[in-house]
């Protein structure tokens, strides 16, 4: 599971504030025992001496030693366990509780991931994805071709709008099914409403359910961020923009909607490019056709798209009018 600096950090954080948590809650338990229970504190001091001698002559290779010691152990905590009972405490009352018991609020069981580390980092790349409502009605398990028909004929693709849409989408279940073995990208186009953000909304949802980072933009959004972050020299916007190179998958929706200038133009082939160079897969959306997106992008961005991207036209009556009528 890939993330970036950033939300490695964040998650960090979260797990430094629940140990402390846990022991201020210890804390404040332990001291309405010792109130409760008089001679407890005293005889939990003691346990802890006995525990630390313990370790002390294991090192040491005294067995005789170790063997009086263990017995002196045993009584005292016996002896503390009786009188918490008489007070209606345990011992697990004097030991600290946990949100995940498995690593402790560490994060980690070993040189491993805990699984709730592994939780922490899909919600936290769910909610730093920019669609995380969204995908909970748009994604492979609510998607259907009903909207889409046999008729009539694309005369650049010589396929039907149903055939086209279903080529799509077999393209994006194999672009998930391969994610982390094969780097490819995907790239979208056709008129509005036929489907192009619906589809890379599928495979948003798919990847982030399996922990991979994805962050969606419009590219309004994105030429706004490296904006601020050039110009302006705004912290969030530097970091977004070096999120934008670091994620799994970067989603750039309705390329062509943005004001374009040469300012655009130079920063999506920064972008592009070096998401290539990094092998970090990008799925772009477009209204644009491709001669369009060589006029308004320069011949080296098209080359860059054409090269590099799998190229998915979808075709038919917009999706959203359809609805409406119904």
């Amino acid at each position: 599971m890939a993330l970036t600096n950033s939300q490695y950090d964040q998650i960090m954080r979260s797990y430094e504030s629940k140990q402390r948590t846990a022991r201020l809650r210890l804390e404040k338990k332990k001291a309405d025992i010792y109130a409760a229970v008089p001679g407890i504190k005293e005889l939990e001091e003691q346990i802890a001496s006995f525990s630390v001698r313990q370790a002390r002559l294991l090192l040491d290779g005294d067995g005789n030693a170790l063997h009086t010691l263990k017995d002196q152990l045993a009584k005292a905590r016996e002896k503390r366990t009786a009188l918490l009972a008489q007070a209606g405490f345990t011992p697990d009352d004097l030991m600290p509780v946990y949100e995940c018991p498995d690593c402790q609020d560490t994060g980690y069981i070993g040189n491993q991931r805990c699984h709730c580390f592994k939780q922490a980092a899909i919600d936290l790349i769910y909610t730093q994805s920019n669609i995380k409502q969204i995908l909970e009605t748009e994604n492979f398990d609510t998607l259907t071709f009903k909207y889409y028909s046999d008729a009539p004929i694309d005369p650049s693709t010589g396929r039907s709008p149903l055939e086209n849409a279903k080529l799509a989408v077999a393209a994006c279940h194999s672009f998930v099914e391969q994610f982390d073995q094969t780097f490819e990208n995907l790239f979208f186009y056709g008129f509005t409403g036929v489907g192009k953000t619906f589809l890379s909304n599928c495979v948003a949802k798919a990847l982030m359910d399996s922990g991979h980072s994805v962050l969606y933009f419009t590219s309004f959004q994105l030429f706004n961020i490296l904006e601020k972050s050039k110009f302006q020299q705004d912290a969030d916007a530097k970091q977004q923009e070096n999120d934008l190179f670091t994620c799994d998958l970067l989603i750039i929706d309705d390329l062509g909607t943005e004001l374009t200038n040469s300012f655009s133009v130079s920063q999506l082939f920064l972008c592009l490019n070096e998401r290539l160079l990094r092998k970090r897969s990008t799925i772009i959306s477009s209204n644009l056709d491709l001669d369009k997106l060589f006029d308004t992008y320069s011949e080296r961005n098209f080359s860059r798209i054409i090269s590099n991207y799998t190229l998915l036209k979808l075709t038919g009556a917009d999706i959203r009018l359809q609805k409406r009528t119904k």
